[in-house]
């Protein structure tokens, strides 16, 4: 510890403002200026060798294959300190894996040039081509690290880089899209292209613009946040085992293509954020980056280390600088090449610690800022905010994190990481753990309260009551655990059915209970908002590679007979409330009265009054219940409402006034079981 750190640690006054905001971090503030430290630290050696941070992240300008217009020809160049040779091959020079020798330059950079008087009729769009890496256990055809496009052969199965200058440049029309109030209250559309149609097949980026863009600008998303456009060998990962990290997913398109959706995002005003995955990477060695260079440990620790015992994957050596800046350029290319507005950052738990995460309970302040933190990661992850804030300043940055971080979602200068928003991860818990465990008529609402609302004070989360996790084969939806078999038996609008009449009425309230207490983003996954039936379960041999289940049934909610309309008419009138209103942007809720007997719960949000009833049969005609302000009070939205599929109990056009009571303001309503009501001062 330095002599400044001690001082800083002694001193009667934390230094750090988030210290000064939460005194139970004061005997961690050492730790934080140190990290605070060791990233000046690093700043400053880039910038001494590079200029600035963002010039060290263009590696991919550099690396792999880059046209160069004034010499004419390409420049092919692949990090592999430890090979001992490297060859260009491809079809270009028919597969010669002696014919295009690369030349070691400095730090383990090899390097060739291919002048178009010579290949400029061979080496052309669409050509195919790998390189071929000699190392102490032999020589093998590996795809380079830095590939912009990797294409798998329909017949072999084998992945190949292939050459991509199309004729004429894609046309960006979005000059004029801005994010900065999407960084403040995003609902985000979580969202696959491949699974995205009706249709039993592989959808593409041209497919989703123009089917499933207008379906989310209509229900009132503001954010899209794709999954699976890192190239991936394994179609049912889900994206998530990455090969080729700068290589548009070529299964749903060309990389024109995923422009086009990104730019048609942007005309219908929704951001778009990418799904990073830069906590792990494939095992995978003839498509990713595994014993690149024969080290064993090029880009990934070297032994255990190396390996995550829970996803099969490798995990990345984040204190080395040539993998800081492999990171950290891929951050910059998707900024730059893809118009992406932000990142929502995948594991980052397993990144954070040494353990990863991996059956600990975080129930100490000892386990964040202890010897099981790897430094290195955090390091990366304070270059990764102070880079994207760098090349795009309204770019919304979103941390994956189960263990609760303290400053995670902190600006750095406070003590914290830098990211914007944290995915609260234990309310989709919640929900699936209430639902498979406890009767209705068992729920505990304190407990309810506490779950929804218990985060930490100035960091901001994305609430969710399900995402892409609930929704795999394996696990089942929250329409799946409410409805059951009644989900493909009693649809029909006109049937009485009371599973699916329950179903239906908890799905909306669990949904805007979420929204209006857990944060303060929203988050959806793709069908969920109308109770999408089937979970996910990509092809696979176990299914006999069907694509029955790896697709979204859009024909449901649109058909005027069943009642999956309901759940997404309720879903839009419950985000266009929440955006009218700007009920995200509000400070948090305020409990007003949790009644235990009656399974009521009313909270104040942003000026508007909720009240739920979780009641299985009971409804209160004369409910009375303390609100602070007075005056005359209108409902702004009812779940009961018949075109919500609810039963119609209360008239939507009386005007409700406060009255004295007890010496406080309170209002009376009649109070329907299994409703929620939104009131507003008129």
């Amino acid at each position: 510890m330095t002599p400044d750190l001690l001082t800083a640690a002694d001193t009667a006054e934390p230094t750090l403002l988030l210290v000064q905001q939460d005194p139970w971090l004061m005997p961690y503030e050492p730790v934080l200026l140190r990290r605070q430290q060791r990233l000046a630290q690093r700043l400053s050696d880039i910038v001494a060798e590079c200029g600035s941070l963002s010039r060290f992240a263009q590696a991919h300008q550099h690396l792999g294959l880059n046209y160069d217009g004034r010499r004419r020809g390409y420049w092919f160049r692949e990090w592999a300190p430890a090979a001992e040779a490297v060859y260009l091959v491809g079809d270009f020079n028919g597969w010669d894996r002696q014919a295009t020798p690369l030349t070691r330059g400095k730090n383990g950079v090899w390097e060739v040039f291919l002048a178009d008087k010579e290949y400029q009729d061979r080496l052309t769009h669409h050509s195919l081509y790998k390189v071929h890496v000699v190392t102490r256990e032999g020589g093998k055809d590996r795809l380079p690290a830095m590939l912009r496009r990797a294409v798998q052969n329909p017949e072999t199965k084998d992945f190949a880089g292939q050459v991509w200058k199309p004729e004429t440049p894609f046309v960006w029309t979005d000059q004029k899209f801005r994010v900065p109030n999407f960084v403040r209250e995003p609902f985000i559309y979580e969202a696959h292209v491949g699974m995205a149609l009706e249709e039993a097949k592989v959808g593409s980026y041209l497919e989703f613009a123009e089917q499933v863009l207008p379906r989310i600008q209509q229900e009132g998303y503001n954010c899209l946040q794709l999954m699976a456009v890192m190239e991936h060998p394994y179609y049912g990962s889900f994206g998530y085992h990455v090969a080729n990290f700068f290589a548009v997913s070529s299964r749903f398109g060309t990389p024109e293509e995923l422009k086009h959706l990104i730019n048609e995002a942007h005309n219908r005003g929704i951001a778009v954020l990418l799904d990073v995955v830069h906590s792990h990477a494939v095992k995978n060695e003839a498509e990713g980056l595994a014993n690149f260079d024969g080290s064993g440990h090029q880009y990934f620790h070297e032994g255990a280390r190396g390996d995550h015992p829970g996803w099969d994957s490798k995990l990345f050596n984040y204190g080395k600088p040539e993998v800081q800046q492999f990171l950290l350029s891929n951050l910059r290319y998707w900024l730059e090449e893809f118009h992406f507005d932000g990142f929502r950052f995948d594991g980052i738990t397993s990144m954070l610690y040494l353990h990863h995460g991996e059956g600990v309970a975080f129930g100490s302040y000892d386990r964040y800022f202890g010897p099981e933190a790897d430094d290195d990661a955090i390091l990366y992850l304070q270059l990764a905010t102070t880079l994207v804030r760098e090349v795009k300043r309204s770019a919304l940055l979103i941390a994956e994190d189960m263990s609760g971080m303290p400053g995670l979602c902190r600006p750095i200068e406070e003590g914290g990481m830098g990211f914007d928003f944290r995915l609260g991860m234990g309310i989709p818990d919640y929900w699936i753990k209430l639902l498979k465990h406890t009767r209705d008529e068992d729920w505990n609402l304190h407990d309810l309260w506490y779950t929804l609302t218990n985060r930490r004070l100035g960091e901001k989360t994305v609430a969710y009551a399900e995402s892409h996790d609930q929704a795999l084969v394996g696990d089942k939806t929250l329409a799946h655990w409410l409805l059951d078999k009644a989900i493909y038996e009693h649809m029909h609008k006109d049937d009485p059915d009371p599973v699916a009449a329950r179903g239906i009425a908890l799905h909306k309230l669990i949904r805007l209970a979420t929204l209006s207490l857990g944060g303060e983003a929203y988050l959806n996954f793709i069908g969920n908002e109308f109770g999408h039936p089937e979970w996910v379960d990509f092809p696979r041999q176990g299914n006999n590679w069907s694509h029955h289940f790896a697709r979204r049934q859009w024909s449901l909610a649109d058909n005027p007979d069943l009642k999956y309309q309901f759940l997404l008419q309720f879903d839009k009138s419950m985000i266009k409330l929440a955006k009218t209103t700007r009920l995200l942007a509000a400070t948090p809720a305020r409990e007003l009265n949790i009644d235990s007997h009656n399974q009521v719960l009313i909270f104040e949000r942003g000026g508007l009054i909720f009240v739920f009833s979780f009641h299985v049969d009971r409804s209160v005609p004369d409910y009375r219940f303390y609100v602070p302000h007075a005056g005359r009070y209108r409902i702004l939205l009812n779940s009961d409402d018949a075109e919500f599929g609810g039963f119609t109990r209360i008239d939507n056009n009386y005007t409700y006034e406060t009255f004295e009571e007890d010496g406080v303001h309170r209002l009376s309503l009649y109070v329907t079981s299994r409703t929620v009501l939104v009131l507003g001062r008129v």
